[in-house]
Order: C-alpha cells, then structure tokens, then sequence
C-alpha cells in the first residue's frame, strides 16, 4: 500500500511525468488500462508563460480522475510556493517538485535538476511550498548533479526536514542524463537514510525489473516512464505481478487498435483536429513500433488534418495485420 497523505492505494508504480507525453489524454489512456498513480508534465513556475497554449493544456487537469498529481518546476521559492497554491486551489491533489529534469532549457535557468548544486536552495523551495498548501508535496530528484557530487541523501534529509512526503529518486546523475548504468545501489542508500517513502526510477521497463529494483532498493515504489510509451497497459500489468506473481495477458491486437483509435480522438478532441493528428504520430509510433512497416509509418506521418484519415488508415492497419 502506498501512501501520500491521504491518498493511499495498493498500486506501487507510478507513471512518470514526461514532458510531451503525459499530457491528459495519454494520462486518461493509462487510467482506461487499470493505471492509479502518474505524474503531470512539469508546469513551469513562471505566472508570465502561463498564458501559451502549452501551459494552458498542462493547466487544464481539473475534470480528470484523482489522485491528480501535478509536477512544478522553477528556482525561486516565492514562485515555487505561488504555483503550489495555484495548482491547489485549481484541483491538484498532490503538488511535486522537479528537480530531476536534465534537460539544458531547464538547467539552464537553475531549475531541475541544477538545483541540486545548491542544498540550501532546496531547502528554501521545499519549505516555501510545503507551507503554501495543505495537499502533499513530493520531490523528484536525480542522484546529483555529477558522480563527484552525488547528494541524493543529503537532499533527501532535507525534504524530510521540510515535510515533503515522498521522493522519487531517478539512478543517474545529471550529467549521466540517460546514459549509463542506473545505480540501485545508491537508491538503496536513499532508501535506508531516511524514513519517508523512497519511490525508484530509471530503466525499469518490465515487471521482472520492477520487483527486482523492489527487491534490491527496498523502495516503496517504482516509477516508470518510456517503457509506458505506447504501452499504457503496462503499469496495470506490473502491479498485477508485483501483488499476483503472474504475468498478466497484455492486450491483443483488437483492444490496442480500439485503444489506440480512442487516443488518437481524445488528442483531437484536446489539442483541435490539426494539432492533434500531429501529436499523434509519436504515439502511433510507439504504439506500432513492432508491429507497423516504415511504409505504413510513412504514410501514417503523412496525414495533415483529419481524423476520419487517421481511423481509416488504423482500421485498414488492423485488418491487414488479422490478416
């Protein structure tokens, strides 16, 4: 049973938030499939850009099926606390702090997971927000800004300090980025220092590796991210073996095409019909990425504006692949 505050729920994987991608239909396709906890796309502290198209679609949760956990990013605890109290006041029921993003853009602006050079900086943020709101707040960090200063600990100590009631810690340093090994060995360190509950993330793509990281870290929890990427049935299925021991039966070819047509309507019903079919290539792609030819791809990507093209050219995908 996890819990954050007075959330709590027998589901132990968590759905990363990744910028792009879990926006609220692909977060809605995750629920559909049996998913209950997921992290928002970052929502970046800055009241001056919440006017763009981006942050009003990243803003737009308060219809969606709770917990809704939205995930803030910036540097300045003032604006880190102000976009606490705005997410809480618009229907969040958990706020997280990004400081694991490795991304330039991000760093760039001390944000993510650069905060991590700067220990009391964290603290200030963490203890502005905490005090900003009544919901939970969690932090995702990564182990530190290189291998010569890995902090994760010490940053942990602090958001106990501070009150946070979760952290997610990703297994690489910023400058790993993606790259290299993920080391569970240091979660694990994390994990034994201190006494809330520790969430590990990175490279866990499988229910093996999921229970295994459990096993390894004797972490609360684990967070996966691309590895649901055109699978949203997949955080559902590690649960099932993390509480059963069996594998679960993914789901065949009709249910993923029924799927899969439904996400690509909820994108345009979300994003308009031009902007939508454009979102969607992405997640065609993942979606049949083992099962689609470049041809198909090719004409797939292809399509400008309609939704009809777009089911049509699934549909005929489905019946060539029965065939």
């Amino acid at each position: 049973m996890l819990k954050i505050g007075s959330h709590e729920h027998p589901s132990r994987v968590i759905i990363a938030p990744m910028a792009g991608v879990t926006d609220q239909p692909y977060r809605n396709m995750c629920r559909q499939f049996g998913a209950h906890w997921m992290v928002s796309e970052m929502i970046t502290s800055d009241r001056s850009l919440w006017d763009t198209p981006k942050s009003r679609q990243r803003l737009a949760y308060h219809n969606e099926a709770g917990p809704r956990w939205i995930q803030i990013a910036g540097a300045e605890p003032e604006m880190m606390a102000d976009a606490a109290r705005f997410n809480a006041d618009r229907g969040a029921d958990i706020i997280d702090i990004n400081m694991g993003c490795p991304a330039k853009k991000v760093c760039n602006r001390q944000a993510g997971s650069a905060l991590l050079r700067d220990e009391k900086l964290v603290g200030q943020i963490l203890d502005a927000v905490v005090a900003a709101v009544d919901v939970p707040v969690t932090l995702k960090i990564r182990l530190g800004w290189c291998k010569e200063t890995q902090n994760a600990l010490a940053i942990g100590r602090i958001a106990e300090a501070a009150g946070v009631q979760l952290l997610t810690v990703h297994g690489r340093t910023r400058a790993c980025k993606f790259a290299g090994q993920v080391d569970y060995n240091a979660i694990a360190e994390v994990v034994a220092g201190v006494t809330i509950p520790v969430v590990a993330n990175g490279d866990i793509n499988t229910p093996d590796e999921a229970q295994n990281v459990l096993h390894q870290t004797a972490a609360a929890a684990v967070m996966m991210g691309r590895a649901t990427q055109g699978h949203p049935w997949l955080a559902a299925a590690v649960d099932h073996y993390l509480a059963t021991g069996t594998e679960k039966i993914n789901p065949g070819q009709g249910e993923i095409k029924q799927a899969l047509v439904a996400h690509v309507q909820n994108l345009a019903g979300f994003y308009g019909e031009v902007m939508g079919v454009r979102i969607a290539r992405k997640h065609v792609g993942w979606y049949l990425a083992e099962r689609a030819s470049a041809e198909f791809m090719k004409k797939f990507n292809g399509l400008q504006t309609s939704i009809d093209q777009v089911e049509a050219i699934l549909e005929t995908f489905a019946k060539e692949l029965a065939a």
